[in-house]
């Protein structure tokens, strides 16, 4: 885009493509099987894969689950919001090329003794 007060200036539009076309159009996991939590581990399998027809993302993605990595530092490292690395991890786990090592219990945790924890820590501020 020209700006004839700016000297003819071109300014960067930003990115010409939304995330959503990096998933299809999806918007959601489609197994529905896992939530990618923040602070699950993601790593790679020792299935080969054929990274021919990886877009950029995909390949980065895998690269960056070398050593086992968090969700959350997976979407920062990409540079994608999470909803959309959420879905290619799922891609990713449908095609048997990475692992999710849960990290948090899922569900309802009620453990009384850490919750008295918790109290006792936010009366003493």
């Amino acid at each position: 885009m020209r700006d004839d007060q700016d000297g003819g200036q071109e300014w960067d539009a930003g990115p010409v493509s939304r995330p959503y076309t990096l998933t299809g159009g999806r918007t959601r996991p489609r197994s529905g099987q896992w939530k990618f939590d923040l602070a699950d581990m993601v790593a790679r399998t020792a299935h080969t894969m054929d990274t021919t027809y990886f877009n950029p993302e995909r390949s980065q993605i895998m690269r960056l689950c070398y050593d086992p990595t968090s969700v959350a530092e997976l979407s920062a490292g990409v540079g994608l919001p999470l909803a959309v690395v959420r879905v290619l991890l799922d891609d990713l786990l449908h095609e048997n090329l990475i692992e999710i090592r849960v990290v948090a219990q899922r569900g309802i945790v009620t453990d009384m003794n850490l919750l008295s924890k918790v109290l006792s820590g936010l009366r003493a501020l």
